[in-house]
């Protein structure tokens, strides 16, 4: 009896013992399965967050070419009123001649000039433009009743609106040396106004005349012989005569650092005489 009875308690250590091992060791592999997922999550979030940070700079933070150019700082007033009237300008100056040639027949073109519509508003001592008639109207052209429009939209034959934009300021003569200004919207190509001079004496004529039979360059091709100096859009054209008595067609161009050079084209032969730039 005694020897069975050891014999069993024996056998219920030694099967508790399994027992407690085993749960011991469900216990530490369910610890180990634990701790490697924490581990590989973990390991994930840190790569997701280390990639993360290294992109976001590189998005957010501006590239050296997104820079703003130092030029614009740099420029004289003039430099950026030329380059504000240029860019707004659609109308190029040999456009600009056909369309004021047009507007007077048989006249020549003597003087052009870009301006913006202040400038060119001034350019005829008021605060408008002449209209064809002669009565000042806030669109450039009169209205039925004779009165400005109150809405200052463009009148109905299509004539920009002053103000609204650069012009093409010409003055062309007839035959008789009689002078026209004509105003030309440089966005649309459009006639603004066309007005006779007023004024005009019989000398001031004839002079004029003189002028034009003797020179034979256009001014399309005087600013041709300018921009073959120095590259650029022609801004001004005007002919007359320099200080040593030469007929010329004085020609403006502005390069690409909207400076301003001034070319005196010799009206008989095309020749340059004289060459000067505008550093302001």
């Amino acid at each position: 009896m005694t020897r069975d009875s050891h014999s069993k308690n024996t056998g219920f250590l030694r099967a508790h013992r399994l027992r407690a091992a085993g749960v011991a060791c469900v216990a530490l592999t369910a610890a180990l399965l634990t701790g490697c997922g924490q581990d590989s999550g973990s390991t994930s979030t840190t790569t997701k967050t280390s990639e993360a940070a290294r992109a976001v700079p590189e998005a957010t933070s501006p590239s050296p070419s997104g820079s703003e150019s130092a030029s614009p700082g740099q420029m004289t007033e003039d430099q950026k009123e030329r380059k504000e009237l240029i860019s707004a300008t659609k109308v190029t100056y040999d456009k600009a001649i056909t369309t004021a040639e047009g507007a007077v027949k048989g006249s020549k073109l003597i003087e052009l000039e870009l301006m913006s519509a202040e400038d060119a508003a001034n350019e005829d001592g008021a605060s408008s433009s002449p209209s064809p008639t002669g009565s000042p109207s806030p669109t450039g052209s009169p209205s039925p009743t004779g009165s400005a429009s109150p809405t200052g939209s463009a009148s109905p034959t299509g004539s920009a609106s002053p103000g609204s934009g650069p012009q093409w300021v010409a003055t062309v003569a007839a035959k008789t040396g009689t002078k026209h200004k004509v105003h030309i919207d440089a966005v649309s190509g459009k006639v603004v106004s066309s007005a006779e001079d007023s004024g005009q004496e019989t000398a001031d004529k004839a002079r004029t005349v003189k002028q034009m039979t003797e020179a034979k360059q256009t001014p399309e091709q005087a600013a041709q012989a300018a921009t073959a100096k120095k590259k650029g859009t022609v801004t001004s054209l005007e002919l007359d005569e320099n200080d040593q008595g030469t007929l010329v067609w004085k020609t403006d161009v502005v390069t690409e650092d909207w400076k301003k050079t001034t070319f005196d084209i010799d009206a008989s032969n095309g020749s340059v005489t004289h060459e000067e730039t505008d550093t302001d």
